[in-house]
């Protein structure tokens, strides 16, 4: 067999394929995603395989009950909660299933980004607030007065 052009893994026949720079117009296969293992072995039944976006969705409806029972600020605090201990489980648990949604690194910061954001706020919700930081007041009186 002459191979005159570059070429790379063969195909199902045995026989060597070109290379190319290009992207195919129709997509044979897929790569499995990250995510698309499970958290614990096969055997188990199926909730248990998905403990950790199960995990994050029960403490993030249980913070949303609280919110729709009046209990607006504890709520939204344990919604950032959870979505802080979304970040934290894919940072540390190596096969966390469903929760693998982009890259490791991407689904940490944007867990992390989001629920440190929901968690601020609800600690700088009215009226008296836990958290009060200075230049945000002066940030308002600029924009609305100037």
């Amino acid at each position: 067999m002459t191979v005159r052009d570059p070429v790379s893994a063969p195909d199902a026949d045995g026989r060597p394929r070109r290379a190319t720079r290009r992207f195919p117009l129709f997509t044979r296969d897929t790569a499995r995603p990250e995510g698309g293992g499970r958290a614990a072995s096969g055997d188990a039944p199926a909730p248990a395989r998905q403990w950790p976006i199960l995990a994050v969705l029960l403490t993030v409806g249980l913070g949303l009950l609280l919110t729709a029972l009046e209990l607006f600020r504890l709520g939204t605090l344990l919604i950032g909660a959870a979505l802080l201990a979304g970040a934290v489980l894919r940072w540390v648990v190596p096969d966390v299933g469903m929760l693998a949604v982009r890259s490791r690194f991407t689904d940490i910061v944007t867990y992390g980004v989001l629920g440190l954001v929901i968690a601020l706020l609800a600690l700088m919700v009215q009226p008296e607030p836990l958290l009060k930081i200075p230049f945000l007041q002066d940030m308002l009186h600029f924009t609305v007065d100037g």
